[in-house]
């Protein structure tokens, strides 16, 4: 279950646009300018209460990013977190101004599974595998 609190009148529960949709839609409840190549931090009036075992991904729109250059940053919401939910936009269209009016539908809320080892620090080498120490590119981009 997850637990929603309105901070506001006029936030929106989120929502699922489809039945097959992973992310429940996040709206806005204030208006914003985004310019070029700028970021805005806005507020959804909303606090939830992540299901233990998951965190909260706030990811972007896909219409919003390809339509529009928006994306979303510092996108991780712990499960003990109770403050408002607000999402940080970025406008990466360097020639166009985004408006944002409350209702809009700026992000998306992802609950994912995560695991949270203990931490041991070893002395000796990690385990060895095929791919070793080869980072960024390492394994080709072609077939």
């Amino acid at each position: 279950m997850l637990r929603v609190k309105k901070l506001s009148p006029d936030a929106e529960l989120p929502f699922r646009g489809t039945p097959g949709s992973a992310g429940y839609d996040l709206t806005s409840t204030e208006s914003h300018v985004i310019l070029p190549g700028h970021r805005a931090v806005v507020a959804t009036g909303l606090a939830v209460e992540i299901p233990d075992g998951t965190y909260g991904r706030i990811a972007p729109r896909s219409g919003l990013a390809v339509k529009n250059g928006i994306q979303v940053g510092a996108g991780v919401v712990d499960s003990d977190y109770r403050g408002e939910l607000k999402v940080v936009l970025f406008n990466h269209d360097l020639n166009k101004t985004f408006n944002i009016k409350p209702g809009f539908r700026i992000a998306q809320l992802i609950l994912e599974t995560i695991q949270t080892p203990e931490v041991e620090e070893i002395k000796e080498s990690l385990q060895q595998t095929e791919r070793g120490e080869g980072g960024f590119g390492s394994t080709g981009v072609g077939k």
